[in-house]
């Protein structure tokens, strides 16, 4: 028989908020909601101190500040939020190769073939909560267990800075998922938790000791699936994703957005800075994806190549939302992560160039550069383009 698998989930609290915490030290100790302030903005990140005034990310800013009139709204930073980024799954990659991460500031590490160099999954979890608080200065919680669904339920149990153990056997295991919520079941949200429990189930234990024909009949296929997983068990691998070349951003809220406006509002940031950075790289794309992800963690993406090679922002703008509109039109859920990639013009890949300029595009991308060298001298997030009309 195997032994178990060794799993990590790595989770930086309050990652955008905290940053912001980490680069101002007026803010430190303070309530800070990262977002934008227009009529549709929402939380992108809700500091702890907020978070006791029932602030959250995913909730409309203008409600996040009724609830705590005092807080401080700042800017999303995402070129800083990309750096530190890096820079911790970094740090995750020096204890195993294998590291998948889930978004700028959550990743899953199988730490299996790397007991024996740095100890089992606990003292390797130790290890880089202590490397990320010295070299980072941001605190992560972590959450190990046998499996990929259960090292994430782990890390969640005890946050902010939080370390969490899983019992590696099958019985330990099962009794200790018992009394969870079946809210916390991936794939159970709003809409589908009244059906749990009109059939009885209110927690893992329920769901444990459910007769599986029963459950067929009661509530579909895809609950024989979430009963496997409410026993802890989860085969799915650790997978680790290839370097593309290109440049993007992306962002998970704590719950899902129902407002598909709302959703855009944080695209258009996302957007925003994915362009800046490719101009600083002296990059231009004609690939753009948008990747969105639900409540079940099931993920999707909607790509397009536009005619001419560009890296002006409001072209890509219109591009990325356009992709989201359309998407959103037709089979809109409530998202739970949006972001944006923008692959690099290959050399040879250039589409034919025109012989007459595009004056109203050279005249945007003007406006580009003025913007990008404002922002250089006067720091990040010190203009951006109006939401109206994009």
């Amino acid at each position: 028989m195997n032994a178990p698998r060794t799993i990590l989930h790595a989770d930086l609290d309050a990652f955008f908020a905290s940053v912001e915490q980490l680069d101002d030290p007026a803010l430190r100790g303070q309530p800070v909601l990262v977002g934008g302030r227009s009529g549709r903005g929402v939380v992108a990140a809700a500091s702890y101190e907020a978070r006791t005034f029932g602030c959250r990310s995913a909730m409309p800013m203008s409600r996040a500040l009724s609830l705590c009139p005092h807080a401080m709204v700042a800017p999303p930073r995402f070129e800083r939020y990309s750096e530190l980024s890096h820079r911790f799954m970094d740090i995750l990659g020096r204890f195993s190769p294998l590291v998948e991460a889930l978004s700028v500031d959550e990743a899953f590490v199988d730490v299996t073939g790397s007991r024996l160099l740095h100890g089992d999954g606990p003292a390797i979890a130790r290890a880089i909560r202590a490397a990320t608080s010295v070299e980072l200065g941001l605190t992560v919680s972590v959450g190990v267990g046998p499996n990929k669904f259960v090292a994430k339920l782990a890390s969640d149990m005890d946050k902010p800075d939080g370390l969490t153990v899983a019992p590696d056997a099958p019985d330990a295991l099962a009794a200790w998922l018992q009394p969870l919520g079946i809210e916390r079941m991936w794939g159970v949200g709003p809409k589908s938790l009244p059906h749990f429990h009109a059939a009885g189930i209110r927690t893992f234990g329920d769901l444990q000791r459910m007769d599986p024909g029963t459950l067929r009949a009661s509530l579909g296929d895809h609950a024989l699936g979430m009963r496997e997983r409410a026993f802890g068990r989860d085969d799915r691998p650790v997978e680790t994703e290839h370097e593309r070349k290109g440049v993007g951003h992306e962002t998970t809220f704590d719950e899902d957005v129902a407002d598909p406006e709302a959703v855009i509002d944080m695209l258009h940031g996302l957007t925003e800075s994915a362009c800046r950075r490719l101009r600083a790289s002296g990059g231009t794309t004609r690939r753009i994806t948008v990747k969105i992800r639900f409540g079940d963690f099931e993920t999707i993406t909607r790509s397009c190549t536009m005619d001419a090679e560009t890296d002006s922002t409001l072209a890509v703008l219109a591009a990325a939302k356009e992709l989201f509109r359309r998407w959103a039109a037709r089979d809109f859920v409530p998202v739970r992560l949006i972001g944006v990639r923008l692959e690099r013009t290959e050399a040879g890949e250039e589409a034919p160039a025109s012989l007459f300029a595009d004056v109203q595009d050279e005249r945007h991308r003007t406006v580009d550069r003025v913007a990008d060298a404002i922002e250089r001298k006067f720091g990040k997030g010190i203009v951006g383009r109006g939401r109206a009309g994009q």
